[in-house]
């Protein structure tokens, strides 16, 4: 019965993934704690095995159709990697209901990113033939990338709705390109938070192979329907599930715990 539900909400997740981005990967830890009955440290883990897939596999096309900016996510995961480590073990020394409370909290952010976003570019990295103005640039991505870092090791999502924003309207990246850079940031730092979380949590590996399994076909074939849809309207409709959710996790960990 787990293996079957596994298996059900692992393609859940993964339509999400495919007709939202990397912002779908935020229903995960909700999904593996209330409904398949994990811990939140195998929580957090499974997802975060979920992201590093997903995201790969999102990533590959677009950096041969040359939608990836190297150097900015060379930055951003040098930072964000030991910044993920360092998330993991604080959440080491955190109470389960601190760490709900916090994923709570970023999930109501990750709601008003979507229902805000506006799709401005900014100038502030000048990309273009003569390359990155790093001295204007990297004082904006490194904190980003830190701060992502540290939400990735902690929470297990991937950052998505903090990276995109933050290549468009701080460093002046073309969306198209924001989009193929930030999956391959999430794939860096994901990598790495499973790495991180590996020593504290026991993973039942059948469960996590049908989750990431039929995440990953779910991911393949919404992505593809998705171009067909109003992704404007989806994306709304999904923010206002996040606040949803994010009311039952503050409920269930502050009041009915």
């Amino acid at each position: 019965m787990t293996i079957a539900l596994g298996l059900g909400f692992g393609a859940l997740i993964g339509v999400l993934l495919g007709l939202l981005g990397g912002g779908g990967s935020i229903m995960a830890v909700p999904v593996l704690v209330y409904a398949l009955g994990l811990d939140v440290g195998q929580a957090i883990l499974v997802a975060l095995i979920v992201i590093t897939v997903a995201s790969s596999f999102g990533a590959i096309p677009r950096a041969r159709a040359g939608q990836v900016q190297w150097r900015l996510a060379a930055v951003f995961a040098a930072v964000g990697i030991p910044a993920t480590f360092a998330g993991s073990a604080i959440g080491d020394h955190l109470p389960q209901t601190v760490i709900m409370v916090g994923f709570a909290t970023v999930m109501v952010v990750a709601g008003i990113r979507m229902l805000t976003d506006s799709g401005d570019t900014g100038t502030a990295c000048e990309i273009g033939d003569s390359g990155i103005d790093w001295r204007r640039c990297a004082p904006r991505s490194i904190p980003v990338g830190l701060a992502v870092g540290v939400l990735t090791g902690l929470f297990g999502v991937g950052g998505g709705f903090l990276i995109i924003p933050a290549l468009v309207m701080m460093l002046g990246v073309e969306m198209s390109v924001a989009v193929g850079t930030s999956l391959l940031i999430i794939t860096a730092n994901s990598a790495a938070g499973v790495l991180s979380h590996l020593h504290d949590a026991t993973v039942d590996w059948v469960l996590t192979a049908a989750f990431v399994s039929t995440a990953l076909v779910g991911s393949l074939v919404a992505g593809q329907l998705g171009t067909k849809l109003d992704n404007t309207r989806l994306q709304r409709w999904f923010a206002y599930l996040v606040f949803v959710v994010a009311a039952y996790v503050l409920l269930d960990t502050l009041i009915l715990h």
